[in-house]
């Protein structure tokens, strides 16, 4: 036994601290501390700082010295096939140094059989280690069966939150259009009921103007009439021979009663009512709602739930 521990102890010194297995082209620091050459490197690229992974000491530049009395312990120790991670797999007790067969349920610790006999394990339960793997790998398949139904459970659950979203996606996109194609129409009502009333309007000036304007244009004659009649008159009361004068009297009665008529100021207004914003309002809502019922009776009855 006490040859195996100093085997033990000697195979600790040739173990790389970073690695925790044994040293390859070791190398010690200016601190004093030894690591294998790639593993240091590689702290140092990783960190980006030279300072030992042990005690933290740092130095200003890499200098690296090859300890090769370090480097025949590893190699000695290899080829006694102390291999540091078999070391591991069968621990001992610290205590007693005998092998770790038992696992103490109560502390939830591996002992001894001489830590079982002690005071403080004495009413305490015990299992061998194989027992006791199989009760804890017997539990962690239980909970891993729990776990993996919460897991189904919960991605059945996601795939139902997720066609709940995208059907509230499929529902918004689909009001969206109903809402644009139903402005669409309204905005149509309205610039059909624009154009409409516009075309009333023209033809109720036309009614209106074309006997106004006929009857401004015999009002226009007749001032021309008269006003030639008045020039003829002034020509008239010019004249010197008594006969001329007498004659162009008698043409002048037959002419004036013969050309001029008598007219009057036709007088219409436009129905503005017809045309009050408030007439407008009521009539393009009325047909605006009209077309919003139709609509609404087109959209699919799920979309209205």
């Amino acid at each position: 036994m006490a040859s195996k521990r100093k085997a033990e102890s000697l195979s600790e010194e040739a173990i790389c601290p970073v690695c925790l297995d044994f040293f390859i082209d070791p190398v010690i620091l200016e601190c004093g501390h030894n690591f294998c050459r790639s593993c240091i490197t590689r702290c140092w690229e990783r960190e980006e700082r030279n300072s030992c992974p042990e005690c933290r000491e740092e130095f200003a530049d890499r200098t690296l010295r090859v300890n090769r009395a370090l480097a025949n312990l590893a190699e000695k120790a290899r080829n006694l096939n102390l291999n540091p991670k078999e070391k591991q797999s069968k621990r001992h007790c610290e205590e007693h140094e005998e092998e770790l067969k038992l696992f103490c349920e109560t502390d939830k610790t591996l002992i001894c059989v001489i830590c079982a006999a002690a005071q403080e394990h004495r009413e305490h339960c015990f299992r061998p280690i194989k027992g006791a793997v199989k009760i804890c790998t017997d539990q962690l398949k239980s909970s891993l069966d729990s776990l993996t139904k919460k897991k189904s459970d919960f991605q059945e659950k996601e795939q139902q939150q997720k066609e709940k979203i995208s059907g509230v996606w499929e529902q918004s996109h689909s009001v969206q259009s109903h809402i644009t194609s139903q402005f669409a129409e309204l905005r149509q009502i309205i610039t059909e009921k624009e154009q409409s009333l516009l075309r009333d309007l023209r033809e109720e000036e036309k009614r209106i103007l074309n006997p106004m304007e006929k009857n401004h244009w015999k009002i226009q004659e007749n001032i021309r009439i008269i006003q030639e009649e008045i020039t003829k008159l002034k020509e008239q009361m010019d004249q010197k021979d008594s006969v001329m004068f007498l004659k162009e009297e008698a043409r002048r009665n037959s002419r004036i009663n013969d050309d001029v008529q008598e007219l009057s100021v036709t007088d219409e207004t436009l129905p503005v009512e017809k045309f009050d914003h408030l007439y407008l309002l009521n009539t393009v809502l009325r047909e605006s709602l009209d077309a919003i019922n139709r609509g609404m009776m087109l959209w699919p009855s799920r979309n209205r739930d």
